[in-house]
């Protein structure tokens, strides 16, 4: 019989996660993590840290792959592109000079011309001192593109929380109840009024270098906060998800996201592209504005669309 995840060899720079049975989602913060909803993930195991842009360029360096943002997109797959912004490029996010209406994301974010996971602030940066950063403008398909190499694969969204939550119960946070117990920030986030007025009270204004916070219960660091992170599930409601089989004690198993024709984004009904799950909230999530630096957020991204403030990790199945 085949040796679970809880009994091989770790693999280098893995952690393993038991996995079982615990509770998803919240009703305390924003509605499409509810309902709460007991769910069983078989163990397995997870990146210790986010994949750093070491890792990816020793990657890009083996297989000479080009991230999404690195090819300047087809303007026919874009009705009423503007011309102009068929060049390679991705969205970089730039604090503003003053307060401003937050409905409005287009007022802190902006796409640049030639900005890529090699140059995270658009053409002028570079990442020869960020080695050790989480990688960042990577889309869907650059992530499972390193998972594919790498032989692991991106995790589910069950997976995820899980590992983040890391062995706590009935915890909003992933390391308690306070966000920042005794004055201490657990995880790089925003402090101060959103998007112009970062105190940067745990030290950092983007992003940070992997386990320069401590790690959860599980050994896991960065789970929370730094960069979101690209799950393998395509983003739904938790009502609407797909659902395996119901064990005897009412939890689901190792639960599945919804389906790719029913992921786009209704608000938006002309565009045709297919969201996916992010998980673990950012640098930018502030109590001010994003309250999503906690296990059970969650937020829909479009495969094509890669930012300053996405990366991801890996997880290999028993």
């Amino acid at each position: 019989m085949a040796l679970s995840a809880a009994s091989r060899p770790v693999p280098e720079g893995m952690v393993a996660i038991p996995g079982g049975t615990f509770t998803m989602g919240s009703t305390a913060f924003y509605p499409e993590e509810a309902p709460l909803r007991r769910v069983k993930v078989d163990p397995f195991w997870i990146d210790e840290v986010p994949v750093t842009n070491a890792e990816f360029a020793r990657f890009v360096a083996a297989t000479g792959y080009r991230t999404f943002a690195e090819i300047a997109p087809d303007p026919a797959q874009y009705p009423g592109m503007d011309p102009a912004l068929a060049v390679p490029g991705s969205a970089v996010f730039m604090m503003t000079d003053r307060p401003v209406d937050t409905s409005d994301p287009s007022q802190w974010w902006h796409w640049m011309p030639g900005a890529d996971w090699r140059h995270p602030t658009g053409p002028d940066s570079g990442i020869e001192a960020l080695m050790d950063h989480p990688v960042v403008h990577v889309v869907h398909q650059d992530a499972a593109a390193y998972a594919a190499w790498a032989g692991k694969a991106l995790p589910t969204e069950a997976e995820f929380e899980c590992a983040a939550r890391g062995g706590l119960v009935d915890k909003e946070f992933a390391w308690g109840d306070e966000l920042a117990p005794g004055g201490v920030h657990q995880a790089n986030t925003w402090q101060g009024l959103f998007p112009f007025a970062n105190l940067a009270e745990d030290g950092w204004i983007r992003t940070s270098p992997v386990k320069a916070f401590p790690a959860n219960g599980y050994g896991v660091f960065d789970m929370i906060g730094n960069v979101w992170e690209w799950c393998e599930d395509w983003w739904a409601l938790p009502e609407t998800a797909r659902k395996k089989a119901k064990s005897a004690c009412c939890a689901v198993s190792n639960p599945r996201g919804g389906f790719r024709a029913k992921s786009f984004d209704p608000a938006s009904p002309q565009v045709k592209i297919p969201r996916k799950v992010l998980k673990g909230g950012s640098h930018l999530c502030a109590p001010s504005y994003c309250q999503r630096y906690r296990p059970a957020a969650r937020h829909p991204q479009s495969v094509d669309s890669s930012t300053s403030h996405i990366g991801f990790r890996c997880v290999v199945r028993g």
